[in-house]
């Protein structure tokens, strides 16, 4: 919904958010449904229904507990019947700084300081702690500057100054969140920083109505919950689509030639443009697939890109699509190449018109980036790249995907595809999760959704109960060929459970995903012949299988009869199936793929 996405409307959300949340319940998207819970150090409600209009816009159906007016510790650390019942899928900790609960005074000795704010950090560290029962993310606010400095600017250095003492208590919440797996920060402090710490702080709606911000910040405040949430849920976007012409550099290659496009460090409009190629060269780093999407020649634009003042390279972007077709085609024919939905690109085109078109006929984000000088913070602020989880193979997603577009090239040059699979001189690493891998093999629960047979989402602490579990097997899959390292591109998770018929023990395989950059290449065979071995060796004689229908994974239907050789066991209205392999007697699959 357009009057949802950066920059929006706040004071038009506040006063629409019924009408704007029929609409979006109104419109037959497909969302998965989440729990959260609320726990507020002042009132959360108008906070609670801004976050539920961003995340109904993302594909998420939230139902949210939301806690007494600042019961949030005594919720967490005592425990609530109406919350343990609630069972949240996650937990949302709105505390400010009007919850520091640390007066500071000049006649207090540094060590006294100390002390204080060990003790209230000590507190929410019993809350997190307690939380935990629970298993699943933590959201916890850092807290925002004061709206008032005693001691003026030494208020910031100063250890009796409230500003410094905020700023040593954030510090601790830093540190936890560095250490502590399922546990985020959101970052309030900035944000009150950006829109402004007198128009975050309404002091006459804190006294009469305990609000802690303005309600004109609150859409912000919400909006940026909603980002942390939609990446922990795997919502986020996977790929930057960016125009050239006036958006990677001032003027028009073909006309100006490159020796007159505005980039480099000359001018206050060449530098804005460096500083945008920086920026999204950056994303790479981060996992981000960077592509091109330019009417242009390509001669010109592989020119443009080379440009020696410029930032960026024609290597940095995994596809180049510079040519006269629509812009529409050609980012669907960049999501089929990548194999990725529609929906998981970013289209950054300088020109209004485009935008609209593209905007129109495909389902692709199309930020209204404006002016040069507001390209970053546009995009930025739009946060659909909001990063929970950091794997070694985000590092390197581009060279991952450039090397599906070599393997798609040499396919081409193989009568049998037996032979061609073979030619890709494939290795492979399966085996029960290791510690090393949780967090890219909770990543990909998260992001997989095509093929994902049951859409289980796990965090990287529930996978690492798996493993520990008696009662599951679990199993990772990393491939590699002679085009380059494909990471960890398979999960599957079984649990000790009866036959849906017969009520005989068998493995009940609750997850079964795998990356689709690597479909077609058997590892989904190898993948099944580590898992008959495992499940064998533990006594098992039947592995039972389901698919669960969702939007968008259509693709895994028939993926247990036609491609692992499953019986049908029974099949409901609503598309599930259920699906057995009698492994007593099993013979691997797999010819193709060295298993080390």
């Amino acid at each position: 919904m357009k009057e949802l996405q950066y920059p929006f409307d706040s004071e038009f959300i506040m006063k629409k958010k019924k009408s704007l949340k029929r609409t979006l319940l109104a419109d037959g998207s497909q969302r998965i449904k989440k729990k959260i819970a609320v726990l507020g150090g002042s009132t959360t409600g108008d906070v609670i229904a801004a976050l539920e209009l961003f995340l109904l816009d993302s594909g998420i159906e939230p139902e949210f507990y939301e806690s007494e007016y600042k019961q949030y510790w005594q919720d967490a650390v005592f425990g609530n019947p109406e919350l343990d019942q609630f069972a949240p899928d996650l937990i949302y900790i709105h505390t400010t700084a009007r919850n520091v609960d640390i007066t500071p005074s000049v006649r207090m000795s540094p060590e006294e300081i100390s002390a204080a704010i060990d003790e209230r950090y000590a507190r929410l560290e019993q809350m997190w702690q307690a939380l935990g029962r629970f298993r699943c993310p933590i959201i916890q606010n850092n807290f925002e500057l004061p709206y008032y400095r005693l001691l003026g600017s030494r208020d910031a250095y100063d250890v009796h100054g409230l500003s410094n003492v905020i700023g040593r208590l954030n510090s601790k919440i830093y540190d936890y969140a560095s250490t502590h797996e399922g546990f985020f920060v959101n970052d309030i402090n900035w944000l009150a920083a950006s829109v402004g710490l007198e128009k975050w702080a309404d002091t006459s709606y804190w006294f009469m109505y305990k609000y802690a911000m303005s309600l004109d910040v609150i859409p912000e405040l919400s909006y940026q919950i909603a980002a942390i949430v939609r990446s922990i849920f795997g919502k986020n976007k996977k790929c930057i689509a960016v125009d050239l012409d006036n958006t990677m550099w001032g003027g028009i290659v073909g006309d100006d030639g490159v020796e007159k496009l505005e980039i480099g460090q000359e001018t206050g409009t060449s530098q804005a443009f460096y500083e945008f190629q920086q920026y999204i060269k950056a994303h790479k780093d981060i996992g981000v697939i960077l592509t091109v999407c330019s009417k242009n020649e390509e001669e010109n634009a592989i020119a443009g890109l080379k440009h020696p003042e410029g930032a960026v390279d024609p290597d940095d972007f995994t596809i180049i699509k510079a040519n006269w077709e629509p812009k529409s085609i050609n980012l669907e024919n960049t999501a089929q190449e990548l194999n990725i939905m529609p929906d998981a690109i970013v289209f950054a085109d300088d020109n209004p018109a485009e935008r609209e078109i593209v905007r129109q006929q495909t389902p692709c984000a199309v930020p209204e980036i404006g002016e040069v000088t507001d390209y970053i913070k546009v995009l930025d602020r739009s946060q659909f790249f909001e990063v929970t989880t950091l794997s070694a193979d985000d590092l390197k997603r581009n060279e991952m995907y450039k090397a599906n577009i070599q393997r798609a090239q040499a396919q081409a040059k193989f009568a049998s595809y037996t032979d061609y699979l073979l030619s890709l001189e494939m290795n492979a690493e399966i085996g029960p999760f290791k510690d090393v891998y949780l967090a890219r093999i909770a990543q990909l629960t998260n992001k997989s959704n095509q093929f994902n047979l049951t859409t289980l989402r796990c965090t990287q602490e529930q996978m690492a109960e798996f493993s520990a579990s008696g009662d599951h097997i679990t199993q990772y899959g990393k491939l590699v060929d002679k085009f380059g390292d494909n990471g960890v591109v398979s999960v599957v998770v079984g649990q000790r459970g009866k036959h849906p018929v017969s009520g005989e023990e068998c493995l009940d395989i609750i997850l079964w995903l795998m990356s689709c950059r690597v479909l077609k290449r058997d590892m989904e065979l190898a993948m099944l012949d580590g898992l008959a071995a495992q499940a064998k060796a533990a006594g098992y004689t039947k592995l039972v299988g389901r698919y669960l229908p969702t939007a968008k994974n259509k693709m895994v239907k028939d993926f247990y009869p036609d491609t692992l050789g499953f019986s049908p066991v029974s099949a409901s209205e609503d598309g599930s199936t259920v699906w057995e392999l009698d492994i007593t007697e099993y013979e691997n699959k797999n010819h193709v793929i060295k298993v080390n």
